[in-house]
C-alpha cells in the first residue's frame, strides 16, 4: 500500500469503542498533522482518496464515529448527543497526538467540528478548522431566526427547510428505517460507489438524540476556519455562511462547482486546497 499504509487501534470512549485509523508519515514535532470526521451515512473511508493524496506530506488521522463503520456503542445507555460526539473527538486526539492537529469535517464531522473548536479543550489541540456542507448547530438557528424576522430572508429561509426536511422524516418510528434497509442504501452505493453496509440505520440517532436539543449562541472561534461551500449541495444552502464572520474572525469562504460529497469525488483539489491552506499565513 506504500507510505499510506494503515495503522488501526480501538480508543475506548464513554461507552463506546471507535476505531481508528493513522496514515503516512509517523507524527513529529515538524509533521503536519490532519484530523478527518465523516459524515452521515458514511464512515472513515469516504477519505481514502484524499488520504492517498496528503499521505506523503501530512500525519494523518481518521476514525468511525460511534455510530459508524467498525465502531460501535458497547454501553445500551450509550449517547448520541452532540456533547458525547464531541468527546469522542478529543478522546482519539488525547490517545493519538500531543500535537496540534488541522481539523477537516464532512457533513455531520463537520458539525462535531464546529462543537469542537468552540469547546475550552481546543485551546492548544485544533490550530485550525476546515469545513464541508455541515453547519454549527447553534448558528444554523440563529440563520433560522433572523430570517423569520426578515421577508426578504424568506425564500432562503424555505429553501433551507427544503433542503433539510428529511431530517423530519428520519424523526418518524420504522419508516427510515425501512427505506435504508429496502431501496435507499443500494441507491446510495451505486451513486457514491461506496459501500456503506448498516451506517444509515445505525447512524438514525445522530438525527433522533440532537433534533429537538436547545441551542445557545455559538461562542467566538479564534482559529483560522475555512469553510469549502459545495454550490450544488441538495442539502446544505451557500447562504448558511452568512453572518459566521460576526464570530469566526478569521474566516474565508471558498465556493466550489460540486456536490454534497466534494470531498471524494474531488479529492485532488481538496488536497491542494488544504496544502495551501495550511501553509497559508492567516
Amino acid at each position: 500500500m506504500g507510505s499510506w499504509n494503515e495503522r488501526q487501534r480501538t480508543i475506548r470512549s464513554n461507552g463506546a469503542d471507535l476505531a481508528v485509523f493513522e496514515y503516512g508519515l509517523d507524527p513529529a514535532a515538524d509533521i503536519p498533522v490532519l484530523l478527518l470526521v465523516h459524515g452521515y451515512p458514511d464512515d472513515h473511508r469516504l477519505y481514502l482518496p484524499l488520504i492517498r493524496e496528503l499521505a506523503e506530506t501530512f500525519h494523518i488521522i481518521a476514525y468511525d464515529t460511534r455510530n459508524a463503520g467498525s465502531s460501535c456503542v458497547t454501553d445500551k445507555l450509550g449517547s448520541f448527543v452532540l456533547q458525547a460526539l464531541v468527546d469522542d473527538l478529543y478522546a482519539v486526539l488525547a490517545a493519538t497526538t500531543a500535537s496540534p492537529v488541522h481539523l477537516v469535517g464532512h457533513d455531520w464531522g463537520s458539525i462535531q467540528g464546529w462543537a469542537a473548536v468552540q469547546d475550552p479543550r481546543a485551546a492548544g489541540r485544533i490550530s485550525r478548522f476546515t469545513s464541508v456542507s455541515g453547519p454549527d448547530l447553534q448558528h444554523f438557528s440563529r440563520w433560522i431566526r433572523e430570517r423569520l424576522r426578515h421577508p426578504r430572508g424568506w425564500s432562503q429561509l424555505l429553501g433551507q427547510l427544503l433542503r433539510s426536511s428529511y431530517v423530519a422524516v428520519f424523526q418518524i418510528p420504522l419508516l427510515p428505517e425501512v427505506l435504508w434497509r429496502f431501496f435507499l442504501t443500494r441507491s446510495y452505493e451505486r451513486a457514491t460507489g461506496r459501500a456503506v453496509g448498516n451506517n444509515p440505520v445505525r447512524g438514525l440517532a445522530l438525527y433522533r438524540a440532537n433534533f429537538r436539543a436547545k441551542r445557545r449562541p455559538p461562542g467566538r472561534v479564534s482559529i483560522p476556519v475555512h469553510v469549502i461551500v459545495p454550490v450544488r449541495d441538495p442539502f446544505v444552502s451557500p447562504s448558511l455562511t452568512d453572518g459566521l464572520n460576526d464570530w469566526v474572525p478569521r474566516l474565508s469562504v471558498t465556493k466550489v462547482r460540486a456536490g454534497h460529497w466534494w470531498p471524494t469525488t474531488h479529492a485532488s483539489a481538496f488536497a491542494k486546497l488544504l496544502r495551501k491552506e495550511h501553509n497559508k499565513e492567516f
